[in-house]
């Protein structure tokens, strides 16, 4: 892995990056659509090539249920199986751990999961997730980790946070000990967690930067504290981790909180938001959010958006896709999907652009402003 940083904006900490991994060269900062089963829901692997989809995600603990790892071994790995010839990144199940608590039990060496398909019980630890991410073959693998959710008291997060660093440091020592079956390096990126307390994530951070992982991401954030919170742990997290290794801010967001993100430093995002969104109606613009579906689009004859270039947007009008969702045709839900993720990808390209021009700053209260300001 190579990751080089050609601009950091010199009125913030946003930088633009490349990011090279066995499968291809990412351009930083980057969103990841997330493909939890192997697909990014309603969209081909063709679709997300067209709209500039550099990398995309799946999720250990569902591929491992189904259709289990040694399926996707005997594919040759899950870039074949689904079709994909650029970059993936596996989360290690972590979350799961958070948003599947009645079906699971933490103990030291792992976690105990009750599938949620069958009602099986599975043991997760941290040598086993690695082990897993080698038969799925992603080029990002992620360490197990817990999830804390918000709020939980500090002795709670303090305790949580030990654990996942001693879990770490056995995810790393079984990656350490252990190669890819399908003949390319894949990373291991470690997880800060420590809640909304301030010096919980200074240990994480800095306990995981003397273990030197190849690239690090900051979990736990999303999951209900306060925006300003999450942009503050944000940015204890940035002053302590390396500055040439990728950084990666799970789970975030709206766009605005992407933007954000990047003014603090992060390179990586993801969010179910742009194709979840999407599924139910509601749609991204520059001019803000808008929900496609209502009965005041009925007769209207223009795109989403009118400077966006996607495929939805270049040939049908916000009143066509709002008959679609009124019928339930699954074009419908389709449309607003790959409008959605073109526009994150295009949100955080022209990011990158106005990084690499020294001017982000400007650019980020240019786009809010309207984004918050425009009725579409």
């Amino acid at each position: 892995m190579k990751f080089k940083i050609e601009n950091t904006d010199s009125s913030t900490k946003a930088r633009a990056g490349k990011l090279t991994l066995a499968h291809g060269t990412i351009k930083t900062p980057i969103f990841m659509p997330v493909g939890t089963q192997g697909t990014v829901k309603t969209l081909s692997p063709l679709e997300l090539e067209e709209i500039g989809s550099q990398i995309i995600l799946g999720n250990t603990y569902h591929l491992y249920l189904r259709p289990g790892q040694k399926l996707i071994k005997q594919a040759g790995g899950l870039h074949k199986f689904i079709n994909w010839d650029r970059p993936i990144l596996t989360d290690s199940g972590g979350y799961q751990v958070f948003s599947l608590a009645e079906l699971r039990k933490i103990k030291e060496e792992g976690v105990r999961f009750q599938s949620h398909l069958d009602g099986s019980y599975h043991d997760f630890s941290p040598e086993s997730v690695v082990e897993t991410q080698r038969f799925l073959g992603s080029d990002i693998m992620m360490v197990l980790d817990e999830c804390t959710p918000y709020p939980c008291p500090l002795n709670q997060a303090i305790e949580s946070n030990e654990m996942t660093l001693r879990w770490a440091k056995r995810a790393l020592e079984a990656y350490h000990g252990s190669e890819s079956f399908y003949g390319f390096d894949q990373e291991l990126f470690g997880i800060v967690q420590g809640s909304t307390y301030e010096e919980v994530r200074r240990r994480s951070a800095t306990a995981l930067v003397e273990m030197d992982f190849p690239g690090y991401a900051i979990g736990g954030l999303s999951v209900g504290e306060p925006k300003s919170a999450m942009y503050d742990m944000t940015a204890v997290c940035t002053e302590i981790l390396p500055q040439n290794k990728p950084r990666y801010l799970m789970g975030v967001g709206k766009p605005e909180d992407i933007l954000e993100g990047i003014e603090r430093g992060i390179d990586m995002f993801d969010c179910v938001m742009p194709t979840r969104n999407g599924r139910k109606g509601t749609v991204f613009t520059r001019n803000g959010v808008l929900v496609v579906k209502n009965a005041t689009f009925k007769e209207d004859f223009r795109p989403i958006d009118a400077e966006c270039e996607c495929y939805a947007c270049r040939n049908f009008t916000r009143a066509y896709i709002r008959h679609l969702f009124k019928a339930q045709e699954i074009l419908g839900m389709r449309l607003a999907s790959l409008h959605n993720l073109h526009f994150y990808l295009e949100l955080v390209g022209m990011a990158r652009e106005a990084i690499l021009a020294d001017q982000y700053g400007n650019w980020k209260k240019t786009f809010l402003d309207r984004y918050f300001s425009t009725k579409n």
